[in-house]
């Protein structure tokens, strides 16, 4: 296919993507691309059509047709998906809480401050590390685990209820 016939048909693959796209739902410049597209690959299969201006149209009606397939078919969601990147304001809220959380863990009292600090660790220790780390009993430290986290619970329910 010449460059002169690409740009004689131009013209006409606007003027028919125009006036199907409305109907159809698509976006006029989607429908023009699908069918260069189309275009290109029967240029590499079979070559050119005998009377591209009848194959531009039907073309143009095929695509649109698809679009409106495929409207029909897709289902909108009943809520929007959950985005499982956090935005910068989750990031800042989360950051918030995590410091107001290590701020009363260091208000414990008792040796609450280093069993949860412990506990919150990134490097999620096991309780043998834990215990080892502090020097109790690993036995000791579910029973010990429990109290700080009810002293911690009494601490922030004022906190929490504030807000």
């Amino acid at each position: 296919m010449t460059h002169e016939m690409l740009t004689t048909l131009r013209p006409l693959l606007v003027a028919e993507a125009s006036a199907e796209a409305h109907g159809s739902g698509a976006e006029r410049g989607d429908l023009e691309q699908a069918v260069w597209l189309r275009l290109l690959e029967r240029l590499e299969t079979t070559g050119p059509p005998a009377d591209p201006g009848r194959w531009v149209r039907r073309a143009v009606r095929s695509e649109a047709r698809r679009c409106r397939r495929r409207a029909r078919a897709e289902r909108p969601y009943a809520t929007e998906p959950a985005d499982d990147a956090p935005g910068p304001e989750q990031r800042a809220m989360a950051g918030d809480r995590r410091r107001e959380l290590h701020e009363a863990v260091r208000r414990l009292p008792g040796r609450c401050p280093g069993l949860m600090a412990a506990l919150l660790s990134p490097e999620d220790l096991t309780y043998r590390e834990i215990a080892g780390e502090l020097g109790i009993s690993q036995g000791n430290l579910g029973p010990e685990r429990s109290r700080c986290l009810g002293c911690l619970r009494r601490l922030l329910t004022p906190e929490v209820a504030a807000r």
